[in-house]
């Protein structure tokens, strides 16, 4: 009777990941309560004991929009014909999403430290929990857009076009490129904590080199810039993302240029397949490291 007591306590149970790919990705639709959990954690997070609650989703960008079209205004720059308005909100909520989506990726799996020690999961749930997140925000934020169409197509200065039906291709396009680079800086988060203070450089850095404040037609278009620097602004992934949402709302007022658009794009693949992989490559140290 003691040895067998002796020897149910030398029972041990180890759970561990599964070698191949196709486990993981098993794992990943098993853990889905998970995903679940992690996102609605986050939303009850943001808005718990808030004064205005989910009205921060619209706030934040307004005040965005509302500077820029000024600033856009002040400096003269050129619009195309479009009302302002209408051509810094169609690139201000995805640069929003983007923006947001990326930091909150990033710093995931440091700000759930604790779960990630103890538990064994697909740790790929938690940044893009994360970015799912921020995706709400964006389907909340998005009615700034919709009252400015409709109140610029009351007075006879916007009409929608058929382009409009393409903004959800857009959106995943952002959903890709927020999640793919959001996985890259999450794993690099964990090893080098230098990361938390560059996220904060990389988001203001790339307000500044993406198509918000001005249009990529203004680049393209200048003589003035040479054409390897032309080329190296078609490496910012947003440049596609931001130029295909402004085609979207004010269809052929504002043509795509069709060799960086795509170039744009493939960047955004390219950084989604190296974000995954090297995530995935990282993922049996986080819990060591973190």
């Amino acid at each position: 009777m003691i040895f067998n007591k002796k020897k149910q306590l030398k029972q041990r149970v180890v759970i561990t990941p599964q070698a191949n790919a196709g486990s993981y990705w098993k794992d990943l639709w098993n853990y889905r309560g998970l995903f679940y959990f992690l996102a609605w954690r986050d939303i009850l997070v943001r808005y718990k004991q808030t004064v205005i609650g989910v009205l921060w989703s619209v706030l934040k960008p307004l005040l965005t929009i509302l500077i820029f079209a000024f600033i856009g205004s002040f400096l003269k720059i050129d619009s195309h014909g479009v009302p302002r308005l209408l051509l810094v909100t169609a690139a201000i909520l995805p640069w929003t999403f983007f923006s947001s989506a990326f930091s909150e990726a990033s710093g995931s799996l440091v700000a759930n430290a604790n779960l990630i020690s103890k538990v064994y999961f697909p740790k790929l749930i938690v940044p893009v929990s994360a970015v799912i997140v921020c995706l709400i925000d964006f389907f909340i934020s998005f009615a700034i857009l919709l009252c400015l169409m409709l109140y610029y197509y009351l007075h006879n200065e916007y009409i929608p076009s058929a382009s409009l039906f393409a903004i959800p291709l857009f959106l995943v396009l952002a959903l890709i490129t927020a999640t793919g680079t959001g996985l890259l800086i999450a794993a690099l988060n964990v090893k080098y904590r230098d990361f938390r203070i560059i996220i904060p450089f990389i988001v203001q850095f790339g307000l500044y080199v993406s198509p918000v404040a001005f249009s990529s037609a203004d680049i393209y278009a200048s003589p003035k810039i040479p054409e390897f620097a032309k080329w190296i602004y078609s490496l910012n992934p947003m440049v596609g993302v931001i130029d295909g949402f402004r085609w979207c709302v004010l269809g052929n007022a504002m043509k795509i240029e069709w060799t960086g658009f795509w170039i744009s794009v493939a960047i955004s693949f390219f950084f989604l397949i190296l974000g995954a992989v090297y995530f995935r490559k990282m993922e049996k140290h986080f819990a060591d490291v973190i």
